[in-house]
Parts: structure tokens; C-alpha cells; sequence
């Protein structure tokens, strides 16, 4: 029964993972940006391409590009079927070479599918009177779709949380304490804040080495609000899987700090998360954050460094 019921915890510190998928990863479980470092396969091309999602999730630039070619490209294909329709289909074209035809088509099309019409160009047969409508009918799809896509990409809360680039273990009341900070790179504030730890090491056993996880306890896991930067503890006390452990056992056992946020944006008041994590090669032993903030401010007002998050020093013996 005892058993069970370790096995039961232990999953669920994981945080999703499993023990067995952890024992075959050689590489970090969670990358530094907050995406995971796990290959899905065998879920199907429909699945997997996903392009609403795509298309929500993906840069700035690259959507912007990629609706630009978009559009180019619908256009060059109308302009395509417009010259195919026969020469006199388009009334009002002045074009003598056909790369001529095309660009006065090309430029129809535009018109048509912008639902601009200036009117100086028209179609004139069956065919391009038909291949008008569809342009038409497609043109207003993709206002509507590229019109939801924006206000989607608008709307969707994303959390902008500075993660230190080092975690320390600097002394902390008459103990050691794993400390990393984080800082809101947004303007708008996040509310009810919460932070989970999660420790992954690899541990000898009687089959062999084995991937343990452990959740680590912090001195504070919520604040209410974040207009500054939040530094984050775990006291290593006599409770603490870190107790007694040092810099080379540390670095042998593969360990990594998994690291949850979840927060409210009071702007969208909607739930976001921030995710990351610290290999052991990235945590500074016998250091400590340098001060982020800024004295003699006028008026009194508190004011910090957002460029000083990642200001560590060392801690003399």
C-alpha cells in the first residue's frame, strides 16, 4: 500500500512527463523559452499541421509574411484564369504582349478580390464574369478569416515573464537557498501569481540509474501582484532534497529545476502561464543576485533595472 501510494506521488510531481519517458530523455525536459523538448509522431498530417493554430500561435513577421505571399499568390492565380478566359474577356485592357495581359489581370484581381473597383477594367464573357464571382465570393471569406485571425492574435493573453538567465545557491538566513528571478517584460500587471518547482535527477538504484522527481518547497509560492520583480526561494533545510548535496553530485545527477507560472493579466482577465527551467550547469554555486534597484529616484518614486535581472556576484566565504 505504501508503496502505491509513493508511486502515485511521484507521478504526480512529474508534471506530466512520466517515469518512463523521463528515464529515455538525454536532454533537458524543458527548454529555456517554455516549450518542451518532446517529438510528437503518429498523429496524423491533418493534426499535425493544425494551421488555424499555426496561424494564431506563429510570429508577427512570419504571419505577416506569409499572408502576404498568400495574397500575392491568389492573385497571380486569378490573373492566370482571367488570361485563360480568351483574349477580350477583361474590357478596358490596353496590354499588346501577354506578360502585359497578365499584370493589367493581375492588377483586376486585385481590385475584384479587395473589393476595391476602381472600374476601369470589367469583365466582359461568360467565363470571366464567372471566374469574377468566385474571386468575389473568396474575397469576402478572406476578409472574415483574416479579420478573426487578427482579433484572435489581438485577444490571446500571452504571459511575458523574464526569467533570470542563472539560478544561485547563495546563503539565506543561516542556510543555503536555490534562488532565480523573474520580471513582468509587459506593461500591464499580472495578479495572483503562483510558482511551482519541480526538481528532475537522476538517482542510483538497484536497476541502475533512474530519473527521480521532487517538488521543492518555496519560501513564498504566490504574491498578489508583480509591478516589480519577484524573487524566487527554496530554503534548503534539512527537509530539502538539496540538503548535504554538493556542486559535483549536483552536476553528475543530470539535475533540472522545472518551473511553472500561472498568473492572471489583469488586462484580458484570463489565466496565462509562463514555463522554463535550469539545468544544473546553470545554477551558480556560492553566488548572489545583485540589487535591481535604482537610488535617488525624484519624488521618491521606487524604480528598477529590468536590465540588471540576470546581475549575479559572488559570495565571499
Amino acid at each position: 500500500m505504501f508503496e502505491e501510494e509513493r508511486k502515485v506521488e511521484q507521478e504526480d510531481r512529474d508534471l506530466g512527463f512520466g517515469s518512463v519517458v523521463a528515464q529515455q530523455s538525454h536532454e533537458r525536459l524543458l527548454n529555456r523559452d517554455g516549450s518542451f523538448n518532446v517529438v510528437r509522431r503518429g498523429v496524423g498530417l491533418r493534426s499535425l499541421l493544425s494551421p488555424y493554430h499555426s496561424l494564431l500561435t506563429m510570429s508577427w513577421p512570419r504571419f505577416v509574411l506569409l499572408a502576404f505571399v498568400g495574397y500575392l499568390l491568389t492573385n497571380a492565380l486569378f490573373a492566370t484564369g482571367y488570361l485563360l478566359c480568351g483574349l477580350g474577356a477583361l474590357a478596358g485592357t490596353s496590354g499588346v504582349t501577354q506578360g502585359e495581359q497578365w499584370l493589367e489581370a493581375f492588377f483586376f484581381s486585385v481590385q475584384t478580390l479587395s473589393t476595391v473597383g476602381y472600374g476601369h477594367i470589367s469583365p466582359v464573357t461568360t467565363a470571366a464574369n464567372a471566374l469574377m464571382t468566385v474571386e468575389s465570393i473568396c474575397g469576402l471569406f478572406a476578409l472574415a478569416l483574416g479579420a478573426g485571425l487578427i482579433f484572435g492574435r489581438f485577444s490571446r493573453p500571452l504571459a511575458r515573464v523574464i526569467f533570470s538567465d542563472k539560478a544561485v545557491l547563495a546563503p539565506y538566513r543561516g542556510m543555503m537557498a536555490l534562488m532565480f528571478r523573474v520580471a513582468n517584460r509587459r506593461r500591464s500587471q499580472m495578479v495572483d501569481l503562483e510558482s511551482r518547482l519541480v526538481m528532475s535527477r537522476l538517482e542510483q538504484t538497484d536497476t541502475g540509474p533512474k530519473r527521480q522527481f521532487y517538488g521543492l518547497e518555496l519560501e513564498r509560492h504566490k504574491v498578489s501582484f508583480m509591478p516589480l520583480a519577484w524573487t524566487i526561494v527554496h530554503p534548503i533545510d534539512e527537509d530539502s532534497p538539496l540538503h548535504d548535496v554538493t556542486e559535483e553530485e549536483f552536476l553528475a545527477s543530470d539535475a533540472e529545476i522545472l518551473i511553472l507560472l500561472t498568473g492572471m493579466d489583469e488586462t484580458f482577465s484570463q489565466m496565462v502561464h509562463g514555463r522554463s527551467s535550469y539545468k544544473a550547469h546553470e545554477v551558480v554555486w556560492n553566488a548572489r543576485f545583485q540589487s535591481l534597484y535604482e537610488p535617488d529616484r525624484p519624488g521618491g518614486r521606487l524604480a528598477i533595472d529590468i536590465a540588471k535581472l540576470h546581475d549575479i556576484e559572488p559570495v565571499e566565504s
